[in-house]
């Protein structure tokens, strides 16, 4: 059974990493105009971690891809070979 989510329901959301290192907190999704299908997170860094400040960040944000998301649930986890 798929569970959908309210995209205001992930906003503010700890993203970490599958192997547990903190990312940041959800801010907004990119999606396709074409197709309407998330192409990828939009992530606040948070600084104090030392992997996150190891990522390229883009105007103050991380771009995390749809394609390495896991789990969503009280965290949002992600494959983090994919977003290095």
């Amino acid at each position: 059974m798929v569970k959908f989510i309210i995209g205001r329901q992930l906003v503010g959301k700890k993203v970490v990493t599958n192997d547990g290192f903190d990312v940041g907190r959800f801010v907004d999704a990119e999606i396709s105009p074409v197709t309407g299908k998330i192409n990828a997170f939009l992530v606040e860094p948070n600084l104090d971690s030392s992997f996150a400040s190891k990522l390229k960040v883009d105007s103050g944000q991380l771009k995390v891809p749809y394609a390495s998301v896991q789990a969503v649930n009280d965290y949002i986890v992600v494959d983090r070979k994919n977003i290095v």
